[in-house]
């Protein structure tokens, strides 16, 4: 039997350049820490060996502290073997990289840079396909079929890459056969790149990323423990939680007489939670501009509990009725651009990405005459 945990995508060093200042550094930290929980979560299960299946780092010239503070975690565990696998982030392409780790990885640290069986036991094999460079062109697993082990050995592919060209990247070049597990009679296929979980069949998932980095998956951090009682036999695979932030996308369905202010309110979470929640709302369905203004300031007056709170709105249309424009001007100016805003988010003849625009000035027309009262 062998038990070990599957993980990837990492994405140690990553910026966060888009977030708020106050913000990076926490999501930073978040990222170094995982390598603490993926140990710990070992240990508990009684798994030595924990497979990081590319993209450890999130570039190929990370920082010396990086590189350096990463080693020094895994260090830290002993009885902990961690295998790294060059990704499409942190690639062979990157010799300087590999390089200074194959001279300074700390003991308990293995790197797969070889596409060549690597023995984890008597009986167990691990069989690599390190990304070469950041985009190959080829499918990199092509080499596992004719790899030759033992009879009752238990085969474990190891990858990076995109199956059925949906690549974090976009790339649909560099296509990992589906069905490379069977063809390659593995036990397992441990893969990275696709940072949401995923079974691709009974013998071949991703992991996904053990931190969550944005909103796409919709889903908390995790890993993936896999149990394989003996060469041929059926992998268990279990998921494990080991994100510190959760990032979670609500979808708020308003309708017009309605107040979105009260939906919002039971959709959001309760609790310390909120502090390690980035949360996007999407605003759907249609609102009057009140309403729509009352939603905006109560997502700004509970934003600071989140470690992030935004509203999407692009699907919120607001609909605009000559009495609202009262609470702008009778007269004036300023009443004036408003008869014309509003004139054009109703025109058929224009687009509707004009009548959207005309819409959405109208509205912040609407919020500064608000504010300004």
């Amino acid at each position: 039997m062998v038990r070990f945990l599957h993980s990837a995508d990492l994405h140690l060093g990553k910026p966060f350049g888009s977030m708020p200042d106050e913000l990076r550094g926490r999501l930073r930290e978040a990222r170094h820490t995982v390598l603490d929980r993926l140990a710990a979560q070992a240990r508990t299960a009684a798994a030595e060996t924990i497979l990081l299946a590319g993209d450890v780092f999130d570039t190929e010239t990370p920082s010396p502290a990086v590189l350096r503070q990463a080693l020094a975690a895994m260090a830290g565990h002993d009885g902990v073997r961690w295998i790294l696998l060059p990704g499409n982030h942190d690639s062979l392409a990157a010799e300087a990289l590999w390089a200074g780790l194959a001279t300074s990885r700390p003991a308990n640290v293995v790197l797969a840079t070889e596409p060549a069986p690597l023995r984890l036991a008597d009986d167990v094999v691990l069989l690599p396909a390190p990304c070469t460079t950041r985009r190959p062109g080829r499918d990199l697993t092509e080499w596992l079929d004719g790899a030759a082990t033992p009879p009752g050995t238990i085969r474990i592919g190891f990858a990076h890459g995109a199956v059925q060209s949906f690549s974090e990247d976009g790339g649909a070049g560099d296509v990992i056969a589906p069905d490379r597990a069977t063809r390659a009679g593995l036990d397992y296929l441990a893969l990275g790149d696709w940072h949401g979980q995923m079974r691709i069949g009974p013998r071949t998932w991703y992991s996904g990323a053990p931190e969550p980095d944005r909103f796409k998956h919709d889903a908390s951090g995790r890993a993936l423990l896999v149990t394989i009682p003996a060469a041929g036999t059926e992998p268990v695979v279990e998921p494990i939680e080991t994100g510190s932030f959760d990032w979670r996308t609500l979808v708020l369905d308003c309708l017009a007489g309605d107040e979105p202010g009260a939906h919002l309110a039971a959709l959001l979470p309760a609790g310390p939670a909120r502090r390690q929640t980035l949360l996007r709302i999407l605003a759907t369905g249609r609102t009057r501009p009140p309403a729509r203004a009352r939603l905006e300031a109560d997502i700004k007056a509970i934003a600071p509990e989140f470690a992030l709170l935004q509203l999407e709105a692009q699907e919120l249309v607001t609909e605009c009725e000559s009495e609202d424009l009262d609470r702008i001007d009778h007269a004036g100016a300023l009443r004036h651009a408003a008869d014309m805003l509003l004139a054009e988010s109703r025109d058929d003849g224009r687009s509707s990405g004009e009548r959207e625009v005309a819409r959405e000035a109208l509205m912040r027309l609407f919020s500064y005459c608000a504010t300004a009262s």
